[in-house]
């Protein structure tokens, strides 16, 4: 199985290095294909009004001055132009991407263009609270297990699976634990600011700690019980019952 790797925190992220530890467990042809630089919250950028570029570092392993789109489109299309990947996994990104993050994360956005092209695609995340603790060797360890599970169920080609980790020694995971993506509670997630000059600029996105437990049945939910997390997310964004009633009225 050729694997293909790709991340939104960057070539040199601590999870892109624990994310290719386990991917080496699942198969010896693994590639990277990365961003030179962190692009969190990149969502599904594609890069269009500018030049893109690719280093090569090693003999699978490449940097991209994009995107994570970016990485899997030159990835699919040139890198392994001769030879498709079977499989993306995008992460292990640094923090959780559940609820409602996954319209912002570049590391779902990257799942997402893999699927798009044809690829099965998970996206795994890792959860941390405390400072900079992030508990790769969770990742790591539960990744592969989780991985393989997915693998042998399957699902549909129109659908990539989002992973989170929850934020516990491996030892301590109780198990794994689908749920529908859930919904956290919204608050402003900035700070105003004064520079040296006096002028006013913000600061968006600052780390929040999440004490919401969420309702049973969801991905927050089951992270917050110690489990991980898996939700599968289709890319046909219809909302049916609305769907339904306007064809009523428009049809």
């Amino acid at each position: 199985m050729r694997i293909l790797l790709v991340n939104d925190d960057g070539i040199l992220a601590p999870g892109l290095k624990a994310l290719e530890r386990m991917a080496r467990v699942l198969s010896k042809d693994v590639w990277v294909v990365a961003p030179e630089t962190e692009q969190s919250a990149a969502s599904h950028s594609l890069t269009l009004h500018r030049p893109l570029s690719l280093r090569r570092i090693s003999a699978r392993r490449w940097a991209v001055n994009g995107t994570p789109t970016d990485c899997v489109y030159l990835a699919i299309h040139k890198v392994l132009e001769s030879k498709p990947p079977d499989l993306v996994l995008s992460g292990v990104n640094r923090g959780a991407n559940i609820g409602e993050d996954v319209t912002y994360s570049g590391t779902i956005a990257a799942a997402m263009e893999a699927t798009l092209l044809g690829v099965p695609s998970i996206a795994l995340s890792q959860r941390y609270e405390s400072g900079d603790r992030v508990r790769w060797k969770t990742a790591e360890h539960w990744g592969a297990k989780t991985v393989r599970a997915l693998l042998k169920e399957g699902w549909p080609d129109n659908v990539l699976i989002n992973v989170n980790f929850p934020d516990l020694p491996s030892a301590r995971v109780r198990g794994i634990r689908a749920g529908k993506q859930g919904e956290h509670d919204v608050w402003d997630a900035f700070e105003e600011r004064i520079d040296p000059r006096g002028r006013t600029y913000f600061w968006v996105g600052q780390d929040q700690i999440q004490v919401v437990t969420g309702t049973p049945g969801t991905d927050l939910r089951a992270i917050n019980d110690g489990y991980v997390a898996v939700t599968p997310l289709h890319l046909d964004l219809t909302h049916r019952p609305t769907l339904t009633r306007f064809r009523k009225v428009f049809n």
